[in-house]
């Protein structure tokens, strides 16, 4: 409010003092006498001042009209002005209306669309490290795998998209399946960006699938400098190369380097099982069985493993079957309950012929968990005890149709794999096979259980008599196609013992 009366205060004084000075003008005596060409102009006080401001008024519009001139001269010799700055500034919104809509098209997968408009912005930008890249990508969503590798060429040889071109390039020839040249592209794209994730994660699986363990280690380090790998990550992959790595040395035949490779890996990763056998293989080499035993049990108590067991008795090949058992005492009262445990228990009191103790070892995991490792050991526990063909080829029929148990599976796409690999030769994904037990599907045979007689070998009918006795001997009873085991007691196997004897 106060303000708006601030300004009619202003006007009104600011029209007094123009009435006022057009009255004093009026008033006053005197002027301006012009002589133009023998003709004289006389002009009082007010036409003067008005004939000033005309004059200036006119001088104003001269300059401005000589600017014209002038701008419109340079802008015919090409040189930068109002007028060409404005046609340039329309070329610009048009260049990047149609970069826009060639993004708009690259995302809708409309690839012929997007190259339309990526050359139309390349028209009216004059931008290649824009337009190039959306032309590339547009040609590869079109399917001219020709255009976009000249594209990306184009983007190689300027320094600030160098990077981008030569991953274009990698990604097509990984499509190709030209893997010698995509791995020298992805070398050289790493060496440009080593902070790139995705690059490293190519170079590195390139590298372990062309056995080169040694670079693939060093790009799993850089990696870990850069921040993109967890630490204990980097560290259990860091052991399944040096792993790799140790194996080709051992292949070559390098005794001591094959020694001290194999033991880096299993430091690295004492869980890591191929590691830890490999690591006692070598301490047997340089007779040290007592290292040899520790980096075994080590293991073991992390995971049995039959691999872990088969080590163990490496170290005394020649030893009796009632002395391993005593040996492998170090073993089996570590984790006593595991599956792996009792079938280790049950495998050496089978060699030893002790075929009660093995029994009793197995417990009821032919039940629980059955596998066909198992029910094979029954099998033999019952061959061992003396039963008859039947029953024994009952329980190897079993096994036919029962899980195989843990096996080295990788977590990426469950493929199983007979031996530890570094890498998952199905998928080619890095340290991701684990000992588990893969899923299973129920086993289809060629008339379901009614194959089963032709298996276990055919049984005629037996009188009452007959199937009591064979209960009595632990044998099976087959009835509706299916296969019935009662296991034998303690006091009937002894009763059984001491009428053998």
């Amino acid at each position: 409010m106060l303000w708006s009366l601030i300004k009619i205060i202003l006007f009104v004084a600011v029209v007094a003092a123009l009435a006022w000075g057009a009255g004093f003008l009026l008033e006053s005596e005197g002027g301006i006498q012009v002589r133009v060409m023998g003709t004289e102009y006389n002009l009082g006080p007010l036409k003067s001042v008005i004939a000033i401001i005309t004059l200036m008024f006119a001088v104003w519009v001269l300059l401005k009209v000589f600017h014209l001139l002038v701008a419109t001269w340079k802008f015919i010799n090409g040189d930068e002005t109002a007028l060409s700055r404005y046609f340039d500034r329309n070329r610009e919104r048009k260049g990047y209306e149609a970069l826009s809509d060639g993004l708009m098209a690259l995302a809708s997968g409309e690839g012929r669309v997007a190259m339309a408009k990526a050359a139309r912005a390349d028209k009216y930008l004059n931008k290649p490290a824009l337009t190039n890249l959306l032309t590339a990508q547009a040609a590869e969503l079109a399917g001219d795998r020709r255009m976009a590798e000249q594209t990306y060429r184009k983007l190689v040889e300027d320094e600030s998209t160098r990077f981008v071109g030569v991953r274009g390039i990698m990604k097509q020839k990984l499509a190709d399946g030209d893997t010698d040249t995509a791995l020298q592209l992805a070398e050289r794209a790493f060496a440009l960006k080593p902070k790139h994730e995705e690059t490293g994660d190519v170079l590195l699986q390139l590298q372990a699938a062309n056995e080169d363990w040694s670079g693939a280690r060093q790009t799993l380090n850089a990696k870990l400098k850069h921040g993109q790998l967890p630490r204990d990550v980097h560290r259990r992959r860091d052991a399944v190369l040096a792993l790799s790595e140790a194996r080709d040395v051992f292949a070559e035949g390098k005794t001591i380097e094959a020694r001290e490779a194999a033991i880096e890996a299993n430091r690295l990763s004492p869980d890591l099982i191929p590691a830890a056998v490999m690591a006692a293989r070598s301490y047997i080499d340089q007779e040290k069985p007592r290292y040899a035993a520790r980096v075994l049990q080590k293991a073991w108590g992390v995971l049995p493993h039959p691999d872990l067991a088969a080590g163990f008795a490496a170290i005394d090949p020649d030893e009796k079957p009632a002395a391993r058992i005593k040996r492998f005492r170090a073993l089996t009262k570590q984790a006593p309950d595991h599956p792996e445990t009792r079938m280790l228990l049950s495998e050496l009191h089978i060699a030893n012929e002790d075929f009660p103790e093995a029994r009793r070892a197995l417990g009821d995991l032919v039940e629980t968990e059955p596998t066909a490792r198992s029910v094979t050991l029954m099998a033999a526990i019952e061959r061992g005890e003396g039963a008859s063909d039947t029953v024994v080829k009952g329980w190897l029929a079993r096994a036919l149709t029962v899980s195989r148990g843990p096996q080295w599976v990788c977590e990426n796409c469950q493929y199983i794999h007979a031996e530890f690999q570094p890498i998952c030769s199905n998928c080619n994904s890095i340290d991701t096979l684990a000992w588990k037990t893969p899923p299973t599907a129920e086993v289809a045979m060629p008339g379901g259980v009614q194959m089963l007689p032709l298996i276990v070998g055919a049984i005629e009918d037996t009188s009452a008599e007959e199937v009591v006795i064979a209960k009595d001997k632990g044998d099976s009873v087959i009835e509706d196609a299916e296969i019935i085991i009662e296991p034998q007691t303690d006091a009937d196997a002894s009763a059984e013992s001491d009428k053998k004897a």
